[in-house]
């Protein structure tokens, strides 16, 4: 068992000698991508030794046991350590989403019910920035369109880790498995017989493209400037100082209002193009290879859920995993873990079986 792991020990040696060299260091860009891979394979490495020296173990206590009956309990206790090394190994085995380490670009945006559906975009907005404070990720608001009542009908957000991450453990690796079309039932705020109405918001994440992801050439772009909407406040309203490209070959559109000068726009519309593009051709990337992403927002319908959030039951589940769980509140409050650890799990066990 794990005989290719073998092979990985060895990448893992030479990977160590080459980033002691100190002229490797000289090209800054591939020292990061060796220190990423050497990341990758050190908690591989590290319980696979683990596992070896737990079957040699086992081996030393069956043959003490025979002479003496107290190494037949160390035998039992090795042995499910072993297992539970076994297991770990596994899922450490599990393909890698390559984007798992990468920042992400969020957006919510208002849906099927009016008025209702743009508050609870703007408490989607809410949970998710109260998740990256708890877990200590940045934030920054690219661009919105809020409501009348205080929602938002449509904002978008950068989430970017502080620093290196563990395995597992970046923005993009966490946040993926929020896209899709969030519904919520409750009794809205403009409701005055007290009836439960149930609207829809959809988020859609993308992972954040750098320049060197994505190669766009200026002659393929078509830049609109037109003025500003929203609220209120200098040059909002009185300049061109909002911004739309358009990425001619694909049609897809990005575009930014929040900043007070066209030139701020311009480069924040631009992050948010090359994150869809990035996000557009893995999807291509992985149909062509018969395993599609799993599909994000098509139309914001509350027949295409993924989640329900019940708020007269304080109940939130998770339709694709068959997650349930009675703390509506503190999940709203930027309690998540355990929502998305189940969607973790799941895609984990889904990829172990294909393998």
């Amino acid at each position: 068992m794990f005989e290719a792991v073998e092979e990985l020990v060895t990448e893992h040696a030479d990977l160590e000698k080459k980033l002691a060299d100190p002229s490797v260091h000289a090209d800054q860009a591939n020292a990061r991508k060796l220190n990423k891979r050497y990341a990758e394979l050190t908690p591989i490495v590290g319980t696979f030794r683990s596992w070896k020296q737990a079957g040699d173990d086992i081996e030393t206590a069956r043959e003490l046991s025979a002479d003496d009956p107290e190494f037949a309990a160390e035998v039992k206790e090795l042995e499910q350590q072993r297992e539970e090394l076994t297991e770990k190994l596994r899922l450490l085995l599990v393909p890698r989403d390559p984007s798992d380490d990468k920042d992400v670009i969020l957006e919510i945006k208002a849906g099927a019910g009016g008025d209702e559906s743009a508050l609870f975009a703007g408490d989607l907005l809410r949970m998710y920035l109260r998740y990256a404070e708890r877990v200590g990720w940045k934030t920054e608001i690219i661009d919105a369109t809020e409501s009348e009542l205080g929602g938002y009908k449509d904002v978008q957000v950068a989430v970017k880790t502080r620093g290196q991450t563990e395995p597992g453990q970046g923005v993009w690796a966490r946040l993926k498995y929020e896209g899709g079309v969030h519904r919520v039932q409750r009794v809205p705020a403009t409701e005055s017989q007290g009836r439960i109405h149930t609207s829809a918001a959809g988020v859609l994440v993308t992972p954040e493209a750098e320049e060197v992801d994505v190669e766009i050439n200026p002659n393929d772009l078509r830049i609109d400037v037109y003025r500003s909407s929203g609220p209120g406040g200098q040059s909002v309203n009185t300049t061109d100082s909002a911004v739309r490209i358009t990425h001619l070959p694909t049609g897809v559109v990005a575009s930014c209002q929040n900043e007070k000068s066209q030139l701020q726009n311009k480069e924040q519309a631009l992050r948010i193009l090359r994150s869809r593009l990035l996000a557009a051709a893995q999807e291509e990337a992985e149909r062509e290879a018969a395993d599609a992403r799993r599909s994000q927002v098509r139309t914001v319908d509350r027949s295409e859920k993924i989640r329900t959030y019940n708020f007269p039951e304080n109940r939130i589940s998770d339709h694709r995993v068959g997650f349930k769980a009675y703390n509506l509140d503190q999940v709203l409050d930027g309690d998540l873990d355990a929502v998305i650890q189940a969607c973790v799990d799941a895609d984990s066990a889904a990829k172990l079986a294909a393998a």
